[in-house]
């Protein structure tokens, strides 16, 4: 695999996964997707800071699937690799020493998939 195609590996990886288990318990998986929206449609927070908000929490959970998923979510919705730092950059000051390391891969994904064309990747806050 492409080390620039890693974490679209990550999430390509699961989906075998997810498919098998969702046949089994599609009811868990049809709440699970619809706590989702709600939670990242956008509200008093637009869907970017929510996206961002996951990427950090994916960081402190150490889950490699939850970052490349929520990286992915938070360059569709617009983010700069400036504002994906700076979030994770907060998970850091939360967590400490190993958000460090899954900081790094958070800011890698996202950057893998805001250099894929998937949002902005400017320097500005939108």
């Amino acid at each position: 695999m492409s080390e620039h195609q890693h974490h679209h590996e990550v999430l390509n990886g699961l989906n075998p996964q997810h498919r098998a288990l969702r046949q089994m318990i599609p009811g868990v998986y049809r709440g699970f997707a619809e706590m989702s929206n709600a939670a990242l449609t956008s509200g008093a927070l637009d869907r970017k800071v929510k996206e961002l908000i996951a990427v950090a929490v994916g960081v402190v959970a150490g889950c490699d699937g939850c970052i490349a998923s929520h990286a992915q979510g938070a360059a569709r919705a617009g983010a700069s690799k400036e504002e994906a730092a700076e979030a994770i950059g907060v998970s850091i000051l939360m967590h400490g020493g190993p958000a460090t390391i899954y900081g790094a891969r958070a800011y890698d994904a996202f950057c893998e998939f805001a250099d894929a064309g998937v949002g902005t990747t400017s320097g500005s806050a939108q």
